[in-house]
This record gives structure tokens, sequence and C-alpha cells, in this order.
């Protein structure tokens, strides 16, 4: 099953907050003076994990909507706990590992629901025309 456009262009919107916010974090640690190679590297193992969870849930309920629904329950209880799972084991590695930097770890695993936050102040005119056009 391919990804549908609704889930492509959400991740491509929570990816794009993921990179600005993780462009803004490695800002605010270089201004500070504490900018080194971890903090990249934290930044990176669990933005691109953030985004991946998102990526996983949009096709979960993708999944799910074509599913009865006890068995869309069962398909969004299952992906939830295996997506957590895989957090936790990014979070784990991130912190456990020296080449990490915590905060940068840890700080990206929040920005999918920063950027879910902004959506509707931030919700373009196109995406008003998609859903009110029928057939799209």
């Amino acid at each position: 099953m391919n990804a549908d456009a609704t889930v492509r262009r959400e991740t491509l919107y929570i990816a794009r907050w993921v990179l600005a916010l993780s462009a803004l974090t490695q800002l605010v640690f270089l201004v500070a003076g504490w900018w080194d190679y971890t903090v990249l590297l934290g930044n990176l193992l669990s933005g691109c994990a953030a985004v991946g969870n998102f990526f996983l849930m949009g096709r979960s309920v993708q999944k799910a909507v074509t599913q009865d629904q006890a068995d869309a329950a069962k398909t969004m209880r299952a992906s939830q706990q295996l997506r957590s799972l895989g957090l936790f084991v990014v979070a784990a590695v991130g912190v456990a590992l020296p080449c990490f930097h915590l905060v940068t770890v840890l700080l990206p695993l929040f920005f999918p629901r920063i950027a879910v936050a902004f959506r509707p102040m931030f919700k373009g005119k196109e995406d008003l025309n998609e859903t009110q056009q029928p057939g799209r």
C-alpha cells in the first residue's frame, strides 16, 4: 500500500516544522556557545525519528479507515504501541551513547506536537480550497 497524498502532504508539513525548529535549536546552541557535533547528531537522530513516527502514524490511519471498527481499533492500538516503543528505543540510545547531546535527543520528539498545534494558523488557502471541492 502506497502512502496517499494526504499522508505525504502532512508528513512534509511536519518535516518542515521539525527542520525549522531543529535549525532554531542549533542556532540557540551555537549562540550560547554550547554547540558541538553531539548537538547536531542528537538533533538528526530524534528529528528523523519524529518525522518517521508521524509518517507511520499516517500510514496506520490510512490502513485503519479501510477496515471495520474492531480491526481499525486493533490496528491503531498496535501502531501506537510499536511507534511508542520505537521512540523509546531511539531516546534510550540517544541518551546512552555519548555521541548524542541529551537535550537535542529529547527536544525534537516534541516538535511534531508543536507543528500540529500551529497547523490551524498556517493552513493555506490552497488547503481550504482542497477540502471544499468534492472529488479531490
